[in-house]
């Protein structure tokens, strides 16, 4: 009897192939997916906050677009085609087989944008933050100056620096002393915060400045401090209120920023070319202060040029311009990150039915 080899190879090929294409390929896109979305995602957020800051330095108005939903979807179709010939009569020619296959990878993303508009987001993008989320911040172990002379304005009355269209106003000494003793009494743990409710189940802020198991140092410190803001000599618990002024010796009153603002007063520190300034079409920032001794305290670096920069933390084109931050400015980044923070700090609710943008990436 007469082998069939021919055939029994063609019936085993097929069966290896079939059983190549039973594998999945999803779980394998998952490791490198999310790892590649959420880079992207993160960057464009970047880009897009810087951006928004260098627009406001020529009063345009800011512009926000969410990433709403991404569906990636994955095909792999495959097709196999086998046949054979074995003739009874072998004078007519020896066995034969044909075997065909043909696949089709797909991939095609959907992307789906949605346009940060409306009552809720305008109402918490200029709403000044709650100033127990500012002192939370510190609690987790952000320095106390940095974040304090980025979201208030006032405390306890003594001002701090400000931006406008007309330039910078410098804040006040005793405001940078009182920011500067906040920070080494957080460094030594003398200072606190705890959250008290009553019976009606209403809510207070307390911030505490400890006295005792506290270095002579630190003491000093603490009433230094407590002079400067007219806080009681004899209290170690502040009820946190917003506002530009305490009503008694027992308040710390901070008059927050919102979203807006600091968007603003970062702005100002954008360094626009000088031709930009002269012709009007962006105001007035640090560019004019900065052969000035007495100069504000600058929040971050951002720089200009007419070519891309080579290395940036993050870098957006405007006005035949690029705009940047240096990767090695850490002072800029942490700012610059802190800002991409408060965004979470600002409670926008639930997101209204808006227009939504969806895109097919081919």
């Amino acid at each position: 009897m007469k082998s069939n080899r021919p055939a029994s190879l063609l019936v085993f090929s097929v069966l290896a192939l079939l059983a190549a294409g039973c594998k999945s390929i999803g779980p394998a896109t998952i490791p490198r997916d999310r790892h590649e979305y959420s880079s992207s995602i993160s960057e464009s957020w970047k880009r897009q906050t810087l951006l928004n800051i260098v627009k406001l330095r020529y009063l345009e108005p800011p512009i926000f677009v969410d990433v709403g939903q991404i569906v990636a979807g994955y095909s792999l179709e495959t097709g196999l085609s086998a046949g054979a010939s074995l003739p009874a009569n072998g004078a007519l020619g020896g066995n034969t087989a044909t075997l065909g296959g043909s696949a089709k990878f797909t991939d095609r993303p959907t992307i789906t944008y949605t346009p940060l508009t409306g009552n809720k987001f305008v109402k918490a993008l200029m709403t000044p933050l709650p100033p127990e989320s500012v002192f939370f911040t510190i609690e987790s172990g952000l320095p106390a100056d940095a974040i304090l002379f980025a979201t208030v304005a006032r405390l306890n009355g003594l001002k701090n620096q400000e931006a406008s269209v007309g330039g910078v106003e410098k804040a006040e000494p005793r405001f940078l002393r009182a920011l500067e003793l906040l920070r080494n009494l957080q460094l030594s743990g003398s200072v606190a915060m705890r959250i008290q409710q009553d019976e009606q189940k209403r809510q207070t802020s307390l911030v505490t400045i400890r006295s005792k198991d506290t270095s002579e140092q630190t003491l000093a410190e603490g009433r230094e401090l407590r002079e400067l803001l007219g806080l009681s000599a004899e209290a170690t618990e502040f009820k946190l209120v917003f506002g530009a002024m305490a009503a008694g010796d027992r308040e710390l009153a901070m008059q927050t920023r919102s979203i807006m603002r600091i968007l603003t007063t970062l702005s100002s520190q954008v360094e626009v070319p000088p031709e930009h300034i002269a012709e009007g079409r962006a105001g007035p920032g640090f560019n004019e202060m900065d052969g000035d001794d007495t100069k504000p305290v600058r929040l971050a670096r951002i720089h200009s040029s007419k070519n891309q920069p080579a290395d940036a933390y993050v870098a957006v084109p405007f006005r035949d311009h690029w705009f940047w931050i240096d990767d090695r400015d850490l002072k800029s980044k942490r700012t610059f990150a802190f800002m991409m923070l408060l965004f979470s700090l600002s409670d926008s609710g639930e997101k209204e039915a808006l227009p939504l943008i969806t895109i097919p990436a081919q």
